[in-house]
């Protein structure tokens, strides 16, 4: 009864899955990057408050990560589990991978990034001028994010099995 159950819907449940992972390890990675650098920018504004714009930028690059993930998450779940007919379970489990795959990508890298823009607060602290160079280290970790993220769209529309 339950290995029928499953056979009937393992495709739904594993696309879901691989919505529910793209979202929850983005926005996981985007929260602890943004909150790495919101640490380290509040010794930064205690000292000098007119930085905080610059600070500001700093801390939400690490964010773009969880709007990638939600972004193929929305898409998994809307255009590919929520489509008729029903999913297979190869479907399913290639949705599950895409989703685990680009999830995996936006964590880390958020992460790093993170590092990166925190790290990127000891030149505004130190050489506002100079604060551009920090904003570009950041933005290298950025392009991997993207290319995740490109990977996700490709396994979705381009090679997505039928």
């Amino acid at each position: 009864m339950m290995v029928d159950f499953f056979l009937d819907n393992g495709g739904f449940i594993f696309g879901c899955a691989g919505a529910a992972v793209s979202v929850f390890m983005s926005g996981i990675g985007s929260a602890r990057g943004c909150g790495l650098v919101g640490k380290a920018g509040t010794g930064v504004i205690t000292e000098e408050p007119e930085k905080f714009g610059k600070a500001l930028i700093l801390q939400l690059l690490p964010g773009t990560q969880g709007l990638y993930g939600f972004i193929i998450g929305f898409l998994i779940a809307t255009l590919k589990v929520g489509g008729n007919p029903p999913l297979n379970m190869m479907q399913g489990l290639y949705l599950l991978f895409t989703g685990l795959m680009c999830g995996m990508v936006q964590y880390r890298s958020a992460i790093y990034q993170g590092e990166v823009c925190t790290a990127g607060l000891q030149i505004l602290a130190k050489n506002p001028d100079h604060n551009t160079k920090g904003l570009i280290f950041g933005a290298v970790v950025e392009t991997y994010a993207i290319l995740g993220f490109v990977a996700a769209i490709i396994m979705l529309f381009v090679t997505y099995p039928q």
